[in-house]
């Protein structure tokens, strides 16, 4: 029988994986803040296993948007008797969810019909206006209902036995636990401005030919590699780099072989946040206007350095409404090199 005393909340984000992300500091601080509660995650199945292992989180319920669950959420969620719900995302078929599940303190971002026909209560990012981290927007949700804090760091938990399965796969590919591993992901599937993969390759090479006499190891690991990409790749006949876009199966998967990597090169998307959650070194690559920006979507752990194109080259070369991005030479590759440099050397 469910304490009806008991705080029990709900959150809900049924984007994509580094939005999903982005909410695991919201579980952490509901549970220091309110000791006996009860957390729960809304998320859509595949990116439902970013909570997994996750102390902060008691239950993980899911919703598949490709097919007719609506109502079978419904009842899941009636079942848990819910005291509260923070729509993170703001979508309608959430809002409608929560309410036809009996929730009576639901709180979405923004003003939207639907949420004020059903009587939600509101948090406004106010235009952006001071511009913020993405983890700290979605931390107002909870602070509406009673959290205090300025500690947004997202969190990923492996578990022993996953750090012993990564270290397995590593192992698999000949990589030993002394070699430094870099991570470099460079696909974006366009959720946020990108380098051509010719001028990754062109870093590829760089690091290629400066690390030559290091013990490194460097994993390509973005699927959406072009097959142009992996020939030349392999054309530079360096033994340390390994792709391995296809060799890893799943999200929980690439979950564990982040972990236990020692630095992520990638521009602003899921796997850096994967990697920040997991506290694990990064190089992050942003555009400079707000929606992309590292003041917005920047790693937040102190181990870290995001690059960010200046205002004075986004000024001069892109359009004024930012549709138009020069991105690509907005930041160089010496750039990443010079960080690499502090990242291999200092391994504190």
């Amino acid at each position: 029988m469910k304490n009806l005393k008991q705080k029990r909340i709900l959150i809900v984000r049924t984007d994509r994986v580094g939005d999903t992300v982005m909410v695991t500091a919201m579980a952490r601080e509901l549970k220091k803040t309110f000791k006996d509660c009860f957390v729960a995650t809304l998320t859509q199945p595949n990116t439902s296993v970013i909570f997994q292992n996750n102390p902060n989180v008691d239950k993980i319920i899911t919703d598949d948007l490709s097919k007719e669950t609506f109502w079978e959420v419904v009842k899941k969620l009636r079942k848990e008797k819910f005291t509260d719900a923070l729509l993170v995302l703001p979508t309608e078929r959430a809002a409608y969810q929560l309410f036809f599940a009996g929730i009576r303190n639901r709180v979405i971002t923004g003003t939207k019909f639907y949420g004020t026909i059903t009587f939600m209560k509101s948090v406004s990012r106010n235009n952006y206006i001071p511009l913020r981290h993405e983890a700290d927007y979605c931390m107002d949700l909870a602070r509406k209902i009673g959290v205090v804090t300025d500690n947004f760091q997202p969190e990923i938990f492996l578990s022993d036995e996953e750090i012993q399965e990564a270290e397995k796969f590593y192992a698999s590919l000949g990589i030993d636990k002394n070699s430094f591993r870099m991570m470099l992901h460079t696909g974006s599937k366009n959720s946020a401005p990108n380098w051509s993969e010719d001028k990754y390759f062109e870093l590829i090479k760089n690091i290629s030919e400066k690390y030559k006499n290091e013990n490194y190891v460097l994993l390509l690991t973005a699927f959406e590699m072009s097959d142009d990409l992996k020939e030349k790749v392999r054309s530079l006949g360096n033994e340390k780099i390994y792709d391995v876009s296809g060799k890893i199966g799943n999200l929980r998967e690439f979950i564990k072989v982040i972990g236990r990597a020692d630095l992520m090169i990638c521009s602003s998307t899921g796997p850096i946040h994967l990697a920040d959650a997991l506290d694990v070194r990064c190089i992050g690559i942003h555009c400079h206007r707000n929606v992309s920006s590292a003041t917005h979507w920047g790693v937040v752990n102190k181990k870290s350095v995001n690059l960010e194109v200046s205002k004075e080259y986004c000024d001069a070369n892109c359009s004024a409404d930012k549709k138009v991005c020069a991105f690509e030479n907005g930041l160089q590759i010496e750039d990443v090199i010079n960080n690499i440099d502090l990242k291999l050397f200092d391994r504190k």
